[in-house]
């Protein structure tokens, strides 16, 4: 309990409650969570995308995605947290909250989406790549429509998977590493639609992580009216 200056008495926070719905806390929390799923799609779509005929999980496969690039996880991670935090925070600034298909059923089937659409790009065989690209592009579109539709959704995800683009041809280009058959540019003309998916799906997780934060207040407002201060000490 606290005294305030005109001599009544506040309730005070319990502590456990007071570090739940820190603001801070709750973001380092989430952007963590962002990045351990950022980087467990990372090593999984790797491993999706190593070799056309591989069998489950040989030696040779867990071999290469550990020993070869691996600054590739941390740094899709790293870009998970910034997407999935950036994406919630957009809506907030906009006015404009999410509420279209806003559960984790619907999250996780976008997550399944997004890594079939990435397993038909390293299995599927077309007759060319602009088949190939458009077919990518078809339904990563189709993944924005299903489990987004808003604009600034759309909207972040192009800028985002350009840049991300741009990115990956100036370490193509700089010999940092290769695609095996580039058609655009030193890198593949789908990559902007797997990036493009990507960002649409980090977003997903983010909206829904960033609604339980505020379940949670909700929780906690609830709680702290109706609950005496000291039962949380």
């Amino acid at each position: 309990m606290s005294r305030s200056g005109s001599g009544q008495t506040a309730p005070s926070r319990g502590p456990y409650i007071a570090v739940i719905t820190n603001r801070s806390t709750t973001l380092v929390i989430r952007g963590f969570m962002l990045f351990s799923i950022g980087v467990f799609l990372a090593l999984v779509l790797n491993l999706l995308q190593v070799q056309r005929n591989v069998t489950l999980f040989p030696p040779d496969v867990i071999s290469s995605i550990f020993s070869s690039a691996w600054w590739v996880p941390p740094c899709c991670g790293t870009a998970s947290a910034i997407i999935g935090l950036l994406y919630p925070c957009i809506d907030c600034r906009l006015g404009e909250p999410h509420k279209f298909k806003r559960e984790w059923s619907s999250v996780m089937r976008c997550v399944a989406v997004f890594v079939g659409i990435n397993h038909a790009s390293a299995k599927v065989d077309f007759a060319n790549n602009v088949q190939l690209s458009l077919t990518l592009a078809a339904l990563s579109i189709g993944l924005w429509w299903t489990f987004d539709r808003s604009r600034s959704g759309f909207g972040l995800g192009v800028v985002i998977a350009l840049l991300a683009t741009l990115s990956t041809q100036l370490l193509v280009y700089n010999g940092v590493f290769q695609y095996t058959s580039p058609d655009f540019l030193y890198i593949r003309s789908w990559l902007p639609c797997i990036f493009f998916a990507g960002v649409i799906t980090m977003g997903n997780i983010g909206r829904q992580l960033a609604l339980c934060h505020r379940f949670i207040n909700v929780l906690h407002t609830c709680m702290y009216t109706f609950i005496p201060t000291r039962a949380f000490y």
